[in-house]
């Protein structure tokens, strides 16, 4: 059996305190780790700290999530063993996603999950279709809804039994977080986010019925 191991993470970002206010819930962002030194979190996520509507596909580490003064995050860790068949299918989808320039971050289902419960976008994901997605593929849960209609809660609640560490995770200094933390001026982080929701509207439009699969 191979493991694999999803992780809630409770962010200290501007947005990530927001949506705690507005939810009630301490947990924001979620991904995947395919080893259990839990320092590579691969999701879909902002390519930079300060410039969150350049996202997509991503390998964060931890010092993405416990940046500048911070030294730690809050963090609830799942173990999943699964199959020979399974964790092939997950490293393939893993893989397709990492490859194809074309993926999206799904920022416009994202934003509208309290309202519309997830919809699909062509070759298009956040953290939470894609993390779902994973779950599918391990064929572990009995999943009552299509993967891009999960929540971080609605996850953190079907892996319930299988939790296995819920509390702080200490930083660790990676290789790539200067160019993660650089700035970038206002016009800049105002044009990505139109860039993106043009987008991603013109791939409704063009790609109708289309799911979010690699």
């Amino acid at each position: 059996m191979n493991r694999i191991y999803i992780v809630l993470i409770r962010a200290h970002t501007g947005l990530a305190r927001i949506g705690r206010l507005v939810t009630g819930y301490p947990y924001t962002h979620i991904g995947v780790c395919l080893d259990p030194s839990l320092t590579d979190f691969v999701t879909y996520s902002r390519r930079f700290h300060n410039l969150p509507a350049c996202a997509g596909f991503m390998h964060e580490k931890r010092d993405y999530y416990a940046f500048g003064s911070y030294q730690c995050f809050g963090a609830k860790v799942f173990r999943l063993s699964v199959g020979e068949d399974a964790y092939r299918r997950i490293l393939r989808f893993i893989r397709q996603c990492e490859a194809d320039p074309q993926q999206l971050f799904n920022l416009l289902s994202m934003a509208t999950m309290p309202v519309l419960h997830g919809f699909p976008i062509y070759k298009a994901h956040n953290c939470m279709s894609f993390t779902a997605k994973v779950l599918e593929l391990s064929g572990l849960f009995h999943m009552e809804r299509p993967y891009y209609q999960y929540t971080i809660r609605d996850m953190d609640q079907l892996l319930e039994e299988t939790c296995i560490f819920e509390g702080k995770l200490r930083r660790k200094n990676s290789p790539g977080y200067a160019a993660y933390m650089q700035s970038f001026p206002l016009y800049r982080r105002i044009g990505s986010g139109i860039v993106l929701t043009g987008r991603l509207v013109g791939r409704m439009l063009t790609h109708k019925g289309g799911n979010g699969n690699a």
